[in-house]
């Protein structure tokens, strides 16, 4: 369990003086509520990467740290984590590209992020809250559910959110993706949440059914 995020820069710091390569990682989890106070612990560090030469890079410098690879549990498998890594009270749960095959770091994500720890081969980058709470509530975790509270209490930006919901179904052409989105956002309306973007949402939702009932009434 880590509970300071020194913890988290000194492990960085060691990645970065192992490393063979330049790499950016993306910090799309817990550890990034963490640094702003959101959360007093977290378990994972959740960091996604954008290309293949990045993620063997780094899965081959963790391994060089003496990290073990771990079997996902069944909910790490349905959210299509590529590689778990742990070391003691570290755990790295690693995406490439996608996370759950459904949210890509897109270019709008790498821009929105904040530099957390520029260095010589490591650049290690906070995703945008907007970002984090999109990634976290396309999981299955209870916990990330939570966090998604969290992160609507503390102020968000919903605009952005459904900026990127759209980029994302244009981007990957799979309308189905509102159906997804829409059933997480459910759910934390069950919870209390007022998500001011629903109206909207649901719109989209309807027209995408309507389109799919279309679809089959002319076959």
């Amino acid at each position: 369990m880590i509970s300071d995020g020194k913890q988290l820069e000194q492990l960085f710091q060691e990645i970065n003086h192992s490393l063979t390569g330049n790499v950016s990682l993306y910090i799309i989890g817990g550890a990034a509520l963490l640094y702003q106070g959101l959360k007093t612990a977290t378990k994972d560090i959740d960091v996604i990467v954008d290309d293949k030469d990045s993620y063997d890079t780094i899965v081959r410098t963790l391994l060089s740290l003496e990290f073990k690879r771990q079997d996902p549990t069944e909910a790490y498998k349905k959210m299509e984590v590529n590689t778990i890594l742990e070391r003691h009270d570290f755990r790295i749960d690693l995406f490439l590209q996608t996370v759950c095959k459904k949210v890509r770091l897109s270019t709008a994500m790498k821009n929105r992020a904040i530099p957390l720890l520029p260095s010589e081969n490591l650049q290690v980058f906070l995703c945008s809250n907007e970002d984090i709470f999109l990634f976290k509530s396309m999981t299955e975790r209870e916990g990330d559910l939570e966090d998604c509270i969290a992160l609507v209490q503390r102020g968000i930006h919903w605009d952005a959110i459904l900026h990127e919901i759209q980029s994302q179904i244009q981007r990957s052409g799979e309308h189905v993706w509102i159906t997804w989105v829409g059933e997480r956002l459910d759910l934390l309306e069950v919870k209390g949440l007022t998500i001011p973007i629903m109206k909207t949402i649901n719109q989209l939702r309807d027209d995408y059914f309507k389109n799919l009932e279309k679809q089959f009434s002319n076959k």
